[in-house]
């Protein structure tokens, strides 16, 4: 009998201890998100990034983000790729920009488990801006105001980061709302 109470107190208390690691992620574009998922896996149930997951199917990067990492990506959203001048998605997609699509969307990727708060005491520790280098070979300039992280990229594009620390098995995820480019 006691061993039955306690299998089911251990019981309840795992499931309590699972529904509150679950509760922690944000959820992404009406999508639970699952730290036990990888960057991919979640990715597509995020209403909000079906223009990257396409982009990041046609550049062939799938197997890379389901892969270990960590990685850091910063994820535009459907909105901040609608936001490009008009065809600019459409003429990235063809097989032929390839090469193109993949710098761009590798310019969104950082070889790190980055969460909001490490890139706030980064851009502390370095005065208030700090240089991020991504997989791509671009340098964004991390800043912070009121608990805002922003990215600058080697244009001049400011992206803010609307949606911090969405925690994936192989990294984590921070929603932007303007896509990132490198200089060309």
């Amino acid at each position: 009998m006691i061993k039955s109470v306690l299998r089911g107190f251990a019981l309840a208390t795992a499931m309590s201890a699972v529904a509150f690691a679950a509760a922690k992620n944000p959820t992404v574009g009406g999508a639970a998100m699952f730290d036990s998922k990888n960057i991919i896996e979640n990715a597509v149930n995020s209403k909000d990034h079906t223009t990257l997951v396409a982009a990041v199917k046609a550049a062939d990067l799938v197997s890379t983000l389901e892969g270990k990492g960590p990685f850091t990506v910063f994820a535009p959203t459907n909105e901040a790729f609608a936001a490009l001048p008009k065809g600019t998605v459409d003429t990235l997609l063809k097989p032929e920009n390839k090469a193109t699509l993949t710098k761009v969307l590798t310019c969104h990727v950082v070889a790190a488990d980055a969460m909001a708060n490490t890139v706030a005491k980064m851009i502390k520790d370095d005065g208030g801006e700090h240089d991020i280098k991504t997989v791509g070979g671009c340098v964004l300039k991390a800043k912070e105001n009121m608990g805002k992280i922003t990215l600058t990229d080697e244009n001049g594009g400011v992206s803010h980061v609307t949606i911090a620390d969405v925690k994936q098995s192989n990294g984590v995820i921070h929603v932007v709302d303007k896509v990132l480019l490198p200089k060309m």
